[in-house]
């Protein structure tokens, strides 16, 4: 009988965490040569690696890393008279950091740490397959410092949807010239390719996982646009006295309440036709003038008639509530900018913003 408390087992210098809580389900046949290198441990599993090439190495590293975890029964199924000599209660989980520790037992660290930037990148058996699945902006932020003929390599290498991605986001000129190479492109020789291939391997997926961490200033934009005005006036102050570049910055990447009446006329008129009349009045109400006469320019006269009396009836309110209402007003533009039916525009730059 199993049990089902949690121990820890050793075999093979391996420590194994036995537990009954995995999940039980059927094993590929990676995943139970990973399973089956794992529970042997660094010991008694680098003989077997001895054999192996490096691709296969590479495969079953991926396989370990992505294992999780292993029940007794799985591994009964798999090792009948093997588990036994493990434990009568074995069980093991296969991740990234048991892999590393494992190849390091019998791999220079160069090479260790070649496969598993390879287990942690883009998905992809091979170099191409991975760069189609890097997002299209990034790559092309890549690629547009590259000469045109290697871009049109790049391209016509990985997959044709991925590749018209990319094209679309480069600069024209630079994305007609690879056209233009591209359907002028021989067959690359092999030396030529392992070049690009080295290259994008060290200087582009070396530093992908590095680079895909979110701009910190952009995020704390978002967290101030959360803020009611009292609190972001505070925040924004108290900023300003510590890092002025910061404090400027953060401004920049906002979207405020006042950015909408930067907005073009027929964006600011499907707004308005979004918006709640009583919830409409009680944003303006808390409105600086010109932002006011903003919107009542794109209403027709008697409306903005309308809309003045009905503010003018409100008598005073509270801020709170006018800063609630102006918040809902700036989410209002956001989902309106996501399903494109109106085009947001940063409040210190020209630069199209999508929400």
């Amino acid at each position: 009988m199993i049990s089902q408390s949690a121990e820890m087992a050793e075999y093979g210098g391996t420590k194994l965490l036995v537990g009954g809580n995995a999940s039980q389900r059927a094993l590929t046949g990676d995943e139970k040569a990973a399973a089956l290198m794992l529970a042997l441990g660094p010991d008694y599993g680098k003989p077997i690696f001895d054999e192996l090439d490096e691709l296969e190495i590479k495969q079953l590293s991926r396989a370990m890393a992505r294992l999780g975890p292993i029940t007794q029964e799985m591994l009964d199924d798999l090792m009948v008279d093997f588990v036994t000599t493990i434990s009568s209660n074995g069980s093991l989980a296969g991740n990234t950091d048991s892999t590393e520790r494992l190849l390091l037992s019998f791999l220079p660290q160069e090479k260790v740490d070649s496969i598993m930037e390879e287990i942690r990148g883009p998905a992809g058996r091979n170099m191409w397959e991975k760069l189609s699945n890097v997002q299209a902006d990034v790559l092309a932020a890549y690629l547009k410092n590259e000469y045109p003929q290697t871009i049109a390599v790049v391209l016509s290498k990985i997959a044709t949807d991925h590749a018209s991605q990319v094209l679309a986001v480069l600069p024209e000129e630079l994305a007609m010239d690879v056209v233009q190479r591209m359907l002028g492109l021989d067959q690359v020789q092999k030396e030529i390719l392992e070049k690009i291939e080295s290259t994008l391997r060290t200087e582009f997926m070396s530093t992908l996982n590095h680079s895909k961490r979110r701009d910190s200033h952009e995020q704390m934009a978002e967290i101030f646009n959360s803020f009611d005005r009292q609190t972001e006036a505070r925040f924004i102050t108290t900023l300003e006295e510590h890092s002025r570049e910061d404090a400027e910055r953060i401004k920049s990447l906002m979207f405020t309440f006042e950015d909408l009446a930067k907005l073009e006329p027929s964006s600011i008129q499907t707004l308005l036709t979004r918006m709640d009349k009583k919830e409409l009045a009680l944003a303006l109400k808390g409105a600086n003038d010109g932002v006011k006469e903003t919107f009542f320019g794109n209403m027709s006269s008697r409306s903005a008639k309308l809309m003045r009396d009905d503010m003018e009836a409100m008598g005073p309110v509270r801020l709170k509530d006018v800063d609630e209402a102006q918040g809902r007003m700036v989410s209002t533009a956001k989902d309106l900018a996501a399903k494109g039916d109106i085009i947001i525009v940063k409040s210190k730059s020209d630069d199209q913003m999508v929400a």
